[in-house]
């Protein structure tokens, strides 16, 4: 079943993951919709996060007029550091990564499945960059929280059964927050409905969720934004 995307923007499921971060985490973003959270983290929560190009200390994502084009993260997005940010290898950054110091991973994705596994770097017959740091961070962060449209372009549910596309990683994702809904993903598999995006009902939920959808309540909140 085909519906047109509504809810949230970009920005407003970026707000909400920044609802996720605690004090002390050390967090990387992915491209895309992971990069604005940055920019709407609460004033009273210290994070710290990391790009896994060799830059500990990112900062708010760059306005126009402070753009430095020699500072990009590992998407070759250009981003801004804070005070105090430290810059080191990628042998050093991925030892960080592996070696599981980095409390959050907030990943966009392609498509995910309800027992949470990931695809998010292919499209088969589409020229890519490269892997980047994705199958690493998924195998080896302690909570990984997707940040996606529910549907694609073409009003196609993201949300499946099984991923159709090459896997980045398998049974990894804990949280979605979709312009729709947000979701947990169930040990024994399937999303469960936590929150809805402002406006949108249960039934528009069910129809943009291929995969198995778990609502333990008539009553599931608005997302606070």
């Amino acid at each position: 079943m085909k519906i047109n995307n509504m809810g949230i923007d970009k920005i407003g499921i970026a707000k909400r993951i920044a609802q996720e971060l605690r004090n002390g985490w050390y967090v990387n973003l992915g491209i895309g919709i992971p990069t604005l959270i940055s920019n709407y983290i609460p004033n009273d929560i210290s994070v710290i996060m990391q790009s896994e190009n060799g830059l500990l200390g990112m900062g708010p994502f760059p306005k126009k007029e402070n753009v430095d084009a020699d500072l990009i993260n590992a998407g070759k997005q250009t981003i801004t550091a804070l005070p105090g940010a430290v810059y080191f290898d990628s042998s050093m950054s991925f030892a960080m990564i592996r070696g599981k110091h980095v409390q959050l991973t907030v990943l966009g994705a392609m498509e995910v499945s309800e027992n949470g596994d990931i695809a998010n770097w292919k499209i088969p017959g589409k020229m890519v960059k490269g892997m980047g740091g994705a199958m690493d961070l998924v195998a080896s962060a302690e909570n990984i929280i997707v940040a996606m449209m529910h549907t694609n372009k073409k009003g196609e549910s993201k949300l499946l059964e099984n991923c159709s596309l090459p896997l980045t990683g398998v049974n990894c994702v804990k949280k979605i927050v979709t312009n729709l809904a947000v979701l947990n993903i169930l040990p024994d598999g399937g999303f469960e409905l936590l929150e809805r995006a402002p406006g949108v009902t249960i039934e528009a939920i069910k129809s943009a969720t291929k995969g198995k959808l778990v609502v333990n309540s008539s009553e599931i909140p608005e997302m606070q934004l």
